[in-house]
């Protein structure tokens, strides 16, 4: 008798499982918008900034008198209007000098008009800061809802 051969079947390995990195990059990028959409950004004007002209300790500690600040409306001509009053750039010129002497830590606030050319604001800027004045804030109104 002959015996025939056992037959074995060698069944085939399952396959190993796939981890899917699809699903994990979805749920990261909506993770992302919703972080980016609740959360509050900071006002960074709030942080004072160190100046950095080598003031000692003790100077920058004692608080100084600051002057009453001096706000510029610039007009639809481009010519800076101080308490409804225009005056020319030289003009100007020699009125911010005479305060920044008097004062040198005069605060300039300029308040452009909507229709007031860019160059006029620069040209204020420009003036401003060749005299001296060293803390100077452009406003901006913003239209009513």
């Amino acid at each position: 008798m002959t015996e025939t051969p056992a037959v074995t079947l060698r069944r085939p390995r399952p396959a190993r499982a796939l981890i899917s990195l699809v699903a994990m990059i979805d749920v990261l990028l909506i993770l992302l918008v919703f972080f980016m959409v609740t959360s509050t950004y900071l006002d960074l004007d709030m942080i004072p900034a160190v100046s950095q002209d080598g003031e000692s300790g003790a100077q920058a500690a004692a608080p100084e008198e600051t002057a009453a600040p001096l706000l510029i409306r610039i007009g639809a001509d481009g010519a800076p209007v101080i308490r409804g009053q225009a005056f020319s750039l030289t003009d100007f010129d020699a009125l911010v000098r005479e305060r920044v002497a008097a004062s040198p830590t005069l605060p300039m606030m300029i308040l452009p008009t909507g229709v007031a050319r860019t160059q006029a604001l620069v040209s204020v800027m420009d003036i401003a800061t060749a005299a001296g004045v060293r803390n100077v804030r452009v406003i901006r109104l913003e239209p009513r809802p």
